[in-house]
């Protein structure tokens, strides 16, 4: 199996009620747009010159590569968020780093740190950056609730 690097990406978020926490999960992935495919969690980088495209479908049962954050809840009344940032340094011929966070409270407290994580990330690389962006979605559960970000990577 060869596996192409990557040259589009985009970000989506979604949040959910669900049966259990898995069907809560599912439920986001579905408000995101990507629910009909199989998630590859990986480490943090978009490629260099990798190109943001709009969120698009993509083939039902395809292998993703996605970098995401996700919470799920049981707890009535409680408010959880998840967010994801990308740094891209001043040099283009370098990788972009993606940061994910997902906790208890309010988007904007969660997209903040993960902004101050992706501004960090980049200085442990010593990469000056041109431009970070975030997404973040909030969710208040009702009884069983989830909250998903992520920066999606396709060819």
């Amino acid at each position: 199996m060869v596996i192409k690097t990557p040259s589009k990406f985009f970000f989506v978020k979604g949040s959910s009620e669900g049966y259990m926490p898995l069907n809560a999960f599912d439920g986001a992935l579905m408000k995101a747009g990507i629910g009909n495919t199989n998630l590859l969690k990986m480490s943090s980088i978009i490629p260099p010159h990798c190109q943001e495209i709009e969120p698009s479908p993509l083939p039902q049962g395809a292998l993703v590569p996605v970098a995401y954050a996700s919470i799920t809840s049981q707890q009535p009344g409680e408010v959880i968020s998840a967010a994801v940032a990308a740094a891209f340094p001043e040099d283009e011929d370098q990788a972009a780093l993606i940061m994910e966070y997902a906790a208890k409270g309010s988007k904007e407290e969660v997209e903040a740190t993960v902004t101050k994580m992706a501004e960090e990330g980049m200085k442990m690389r010593e990469k000056k950056i041109k431009s970070i962006k975030s997404v973040a979605v909030e969710h208040e559960v009702e009884s069983c609730g989830a909250a998903f970000a992520a920066v999606v990577l396709w060819d």
